[in-house]
């Protein structure tokens, strides 16, 4: 089959996290003999900010971490019929502009044959459903949900049985544990600021507690405002700057641990939803302490994958022990490890794909070979 992606960046990571599970669930296709080509737009937001900050060097990360994949820019004045001409799959990601969306939409208006798929991986469309609404899905044949309460969102919105969970996965051909172990120091974290949506998370579940445990702490991200970078200071905390996903791994095997402190919007209105850097984390083989999230969907087993830390305190106890117990960690890295290989690679999202597809295109008349 052929497979077509609109997508914000495939190139970019800044502050970009789908493009972390797109690469991987594309490669996968790839491998399992499948036709990919991928759609950005012209001065997307994300690349513009990694080649202001980086320049074209910003970018060798990704080329040579997937020198298979490569993406195709579009502007307004660009036409998407014969770009869909022969395809079999098209998928148009939620951080596309409306016109992205109507656009390809009225080719399959105009006869196109192929599925469409529209792909949530935000909460926008429970922290903002209006913005959703705007967007002219009428000739869209389903709805690919990063989650269930996310796929509920939809259902309630008509969607019925259009919408599939589509969960995000790990990477494993590139986030794995590092060949040879090295000595590993201090707790990392890895995330961007993003608009005060975890501020004081943040101070609770990493920054204090880390500095009460007498842990050395290295942060990435960017969107760091002033007053942010002066409350990592003040913590002791060392800011890294942009991390480029491709080399996430190898940051990961310096550091015993790291933590995961999902958005309040993924607390508290999309519970079970994490974010892929949990997915990315544990198939590193790194032990992962996480803030407070509810895994509804049973994706992984808590205590057990990874610690949950439901208080300042309990986080500083657990930062104790997996520094001082190698045992813990041992106990950690295997479990969540076997729970990335069993349920949640890339290689699992693009089999999950290829079934959606086979049972929609059956539906339409469609001949779907997967």
């Amino acid at each position: 089959m052929k497979f077509v992606y609109f997508t914000h960046s495939l190139t970019s990571c800044w502050n970009h996290g789908n493009a972390h599970f797109l690469r991987g669930v594309l490669r996968e296709l790839q491998s399992g003999g499948h036709e990919v080509a991928v759609y950005e737009p012209k001065g997307a937001w994300s690349l513009a900010n990694l080649l202001a900050d980086h320049g074209e060097q910003g970018l060798q990360p990704f080329h040579e971490a997937y020198p298979e994949l490569a993406s195709t820019m579009f502007d307004e004045t660009s036409g998407f019929e014969r770009t869909l001409a022969d395809a079999d799959v098209v998928i148009v990601h939620e951080w596309n502009e409306p016109w992205v969306v109507a656009a390809v939409g009225g080719v399959r208006r105009r006869g196109g044959r192929f599925l469409l798929f529209f792909h949530d991986t935000h909460h926008r469309a429970v922290s903002d459903p209006q913005a959703i609404r705007r967007l002219d899905l009428s000739r869209y044949d389903a709805v690919l949900a990063f989650g269930a309460t996310l796929v509920d969102a939809y259902r309630r919105e008509g969607w019925g049985n259009r919408a599939f969970v589509w969960h995000e996965a790990a990477d494993i051909r590139l986030f794995r544990p590092p060949a040879e172990e090295g000595h590993r120091r201090g707790l990392v974290w890895i995330g961007n600021w993003g608009d005060g949506e975890r501020t004081a998370e943040l101070e609770t579940f990493l920054l204090r507690p880390a500095k009460a445990a007498g842990v050395g702490l290295d942060v990435y991200g960017v969107r760091y405002p002033v007053p942010a970078l002066a409350m990592l200071a003040g913590y002791a905390a060392r800011y890294r700057g942009w991390l480029p996903n491709p080399r996430v791994p190898s940051v990961f095997a310096q550091h015993f641990a790291t933590i995961h402190v999902p958005r309040r919007f993924y607390v508290d209105r999309l519970p079970g939803i994490p974010t892929i850097r949990v997915f990315e984390a544990l198939a590193c083989g790194i032990p992962l302490i996480c803030a407070p999230w509810e895994d509804i969907e049973g994706l992984f087993e808590p205590g057990r994958d990874y610690l949950v830390a439901h208080s300042e305190a309990e986080m500083e106890r657990h930062l104790a022990a997996v520094r001082d117990d190698p045992d813990l960690r041992r106990s950690l890295v295997a479990n969540g490890l076997a729970a990335i290989r069993q349920r949640h690679t890339c290689a699992h999202r693009a089999a999950e794909l290829l079934a959606i597809a086979t049972e929609l295109g059956s539906v339409r008349g469609l001949e779907m070979v997967a």
